[in-house]
Order: structure tokens, then sequence, then C-alpha cells
């Protein structure tokens, strides 16, 4: 059983004790009764527990950054990229290590092996998602306060996830939660009509023509109070 386990599988267990309880809850012993194996499969693979931390961080700062930034590097439309990484980002599943372990880490900021890695992935994202905002035109300073939102969203999504998982939205509700955070980022967007509040007649004709492909399911009491303000 000891050397059916991969490296990849101990790297897994060890970030999903990270999203659990930080770092501090990587722990052979518990690890080895999680995965159903010996310590003798552990040493297989790694020196100590600090090898075991440090390849953990690799892999997540890998399948975290590295790779969704060189898949969506290519895309042309900086517009589209931004979705697609927000659609990446928001999308993670309860059965991925890498992106259940980001709140985790953070707890672990001042871990003198933990805190580098999460300023560089940190500096990695927000650097990508400023060249976004600097492609649509916004200035350099107005792209850095926009990719802090867009960053800050992304953190909080999962913070949410982990403390009120209840009140986490889930299918058409998290897509309206993703395009909520688009368009939040994207507001005034240089070339573009300037942003005002929709007017109740606005609200009411966006729920007949969407109805819940775009808004969800609205209750009858809220379509009544928006059509019953604009008469």
């Amino acid at each position: 059983m000891a050397m059916s386990l991969s490296k990849d599988d101990w790297v897994r267990a060890a970030l999903f004790a990270i999203a659990e309880g930080g770092a501090a809850a990587v722990a052979v012993e518990p690890l080895a009764e999680r995965l159903g194996a010996t310590k003798g499969s552990f040493y297989w693979h790694f020196r100590n527990r600090e090898h075991l931390i440090a390849s953990a961080l690799e892999f997540w700062e890998r399948e975290g950054t590295d790779d969704p930034i060189a898949e969506l590097a290519p895309v042309s439309d900086p517009v589209e990229r931004l979705r697609r990484l927000l659609e990446i980002a928001i999308g993670y599943e309860d059965d991925d290590a890498a992106g259940q372990a980001d709140v985790g880490l953070l707890a672990a900021a001042n871990d003198p092996v933990v805190g580098p890695v999460l300023r560089r992935v940190a500096d990695k994202r927000l650097d990508f998602l400023e060249r976004i905002f600097t492609e649509l035109g916004f200035t350099a300073g107005e792209s850095r306060h926009r990719a802090r939102i867009a960053y800050s969203a992304f953190l909080g999504w999962f913070e949410l996830r982990r403390v009120v998982p209840n009140r986490t939205p889930l299918g058409r509700e998290r897509a309206a939660y993703e395009r909520a955070v688009l368009n939040l980022v994207l507001a005034d967007l240089p070339g573009g009509p300037p942003a005002r509040p929709n007017t109740p007649a606005e609200l009411s004709a966006r729920i007949d023509a969407r109805g819940t492909a775009e808004l969800g399911e609205p209750s009858e009491v809220a379509v009544r109070a928006v059509r019953d303000s604009g008469e």
C-alpha cells in the first residue's frame, strides 16, 4: 500500500490539510492516516515535512497560477481573457486541492517558507490582471486599483466558501456573481458609454427580456416592486 501512493497523492493531501488548518496542519502521521498509508510511503517520496510543504507550494503555484496564466495569455480579447480568468478562479470545486488551499495559506503568510511563495504568487496574479486592464485602456494607476478589486473578490469568494458555505452561490447564481464582478471591474470602460444606474423601466424590461437566463429567479414581489416604482 505504501508504494502505491504517488508523490502527487501526498501533495494533494497536504494542500487539503492546509485548506483546513493552514500550514501548521501538515503533519506526517495524520496525513498517512487520511491516505490509509504508512509513514514509509511518505519517506519514499519526501525527506521530511518541510520537503512536503515545499512540494505542495510548488504544485499550488503551478496549478493555481502559472498554468492558468499560460492558458489564457494567447486570448487576444482582454475582456474575454478576464471573463475566462474569473470563470477559472471562481469555478474551483471542492475536490480541487490547489484552489482550496488559497485561504488556508493566507493564515501562514508570516511563515518563512510559505510567506515568500504567497507574495510571489500574488504578484504574478496581480501583474496579469493589471496587464489586462492596461490593454483595455485604463491608466496604470486605475489598472492597479481594478486588479486589486478583482483579486480581492477572488480571495473573498474562498473565504465565503470556508466560513459560510451555505451562503455561497451555486449554479445560475454563481454565474450571476461572476458577471457582477466582471461588470464591477469593467465599469466606465474607456471608449464605452458613461455608466449610469438603470431606471425602474429598464430594470423591468431586463426582467421581461432575460428572465432566469440572466437574473436567476426573481420573486414576484421583487418584479412587482420594480414595475410599480416606474408608474
